[in-house]
């Protein structure tokens, strides 16, 4: 096998790259909620049991672990559904979870949030256009 084939990302199966794009959505989702622990008003929220405008409850803590739980099983279904589903899912899922997403953006000013928001926005955008793709059998 010669370099170029090696390194030739057609070979990547688009199940696999819409798998990848759920992964990195996920680290942001992480990474973008752990960075807001160093935000005073978010720690002050916190300690007094909320979090935005709910209060942290069993309820809230079993949506929430709901909501990052579905992106985190379509890493895995992305690669085990059957095509047809497969492509269903994904469209659904990035959709209502991009609305979500800037849902949460409305009045924020912290820049990073915003990014971070950006951000899964886009990988979002893209897991509907592969799964679109392959809708034409590309």
């Amino acid at each position: 096998m010669n370099n170029t084939a090696a390194t030739d990302q057609t070979a990547v199966s688009v199940r696999v790259k819409i798998a990848g794009l759920w992964t990195a959505l996920l680290f942001v989702f992480a990474y973008v909620d752990i960075f807001a622990l160093f935000r005073a008003d978010i720690i002050n929220d916190v300690l007094a049991g909320k979090v935005h405008v709910f209060e942290v409850s069993q309820t809230f803590l079993f949506y929430t672990t709901l909501y990052v739980t579905i992106p985190s099983l379509m890493i895995f279904l992305s690669l085990a559904l059957a095509p047809k589903i497969n492509r269903l899912a994904n469209i659904v899922v990035a959709v209502v979870f991009a609305v979500t997403i800037a849902g949460g953006m409305v009045g924020e000013t912290w820049i990073y949030y915003l990014f971070g928001s950006v951000v899964e926005l886009v990988l979002l955008g893209i897991i509907v256009w592969y799964a679109w793709q392959t809708r034409r059998g590309a």
